[in-house]
């Protein structure tokens, strides 16, 4: 009995509670170097993304933590604008991306939790370096390879960027609430040296350097567990 209960507990914490009143999803064929997704005041717009970042902004998860699926979830591109019935925030948008998946895309999954190695984000000695975000500023976050740029970031998705980044889970163990303005730049360990008139350009800070000395914070390695979404069925969207 209280297995059964456990189960649909999990499942109904997969049930989206809200809905968009409109919302429009088109195929892209933008090649892949730009793509964000815009969400705030009952609007969300996600130019040229692929199916993959939108479960991740959805459900707040990074990609490492997110298995099952075809190969065309991480291949295949869209331009997704939905609009709510009134002025929704970013959390409730999100709850509503989940539903909007789940209708054009025919998407199921369910949760498991794993123990798994990666890393825990904590605070630095010193403390942190980052500036508390403005509350009148819209929350947004870019990023590209070796550098990550947001307004408005809580703790929660930068670790969600910090794991793509990484290809391993990370856990946040900062004890920090509220959100941050945060520019975080370093260089990748695969990235190629560059040479110049002088000869090789020294690279700059890897990617664990550049958190403690920019953010006031670091990476501790450790074993913990995670939830893992497992996507149980997809399927190519419906524009209406």
């Amino acid at each position: 009995m209280k297995l059964a209960l456990f189960g649909f507990l999990a499942a109904a914490m997969l049930l989206p509670a809200a809905s968009f009143e409109v919302a429009s999803v088109k195929p892209s064929d933008e090649p892949p170097t730009s793509s964000n997704i815009h969400a705030d005041k009952g609007l969300l717009r996600a130019h040229n993304v692929t199916l993959m970042r939108c479960i991740r902004r959805a459900y707040g998860i990074p990609a490492v933590q997110i298995a099952g699926g075809p190969p065309w979830l991480d291949e295949l591109r869209f331009e997704i604008v939905a609009k709510a019935d009134h002025n929704a925030g970013d959390p409730e948008l999100m709850e509503m991306l989940q539903g909007l998946l789940a209708d054009r895309f025919q998407l199921k999954l369910h949760r498991e939790s794993q123990p798994v190695s990666g890393y825990a984000l904590t605070v630095a000695k010193g403390g942190i370096k980052a500036k508390a975000a403005d509350p009148n500023v819209a929350p947004n976050t870019n990023s590209s390879r070796g550098r990550i740029e947001a307004n408005g970031c809580p703790m929660s998705r930068l670790i969600i960027r910090l794991s793509s980044a990484l290809g391993v889970p990370v856990t946040d163990a900062t004890g920090l609430s509220g959100s941050f303005d945060i520019i975080l730049q370093w260089t990748p360990d695969d990235a190629p040296a560059r040479s110049g008139a002088t000869g090789e350009v020294p690279q700059g800070p890897s990617l664990y350097t550049a958190i403690q000395e920019q953010l006031g914070l670091k990476l501790e390695a450790r074993r913990f567990p995670v939830d893992m979404l497992v996507i149980d069925h997809v399927a190519l969207p419906s524009e209406e």
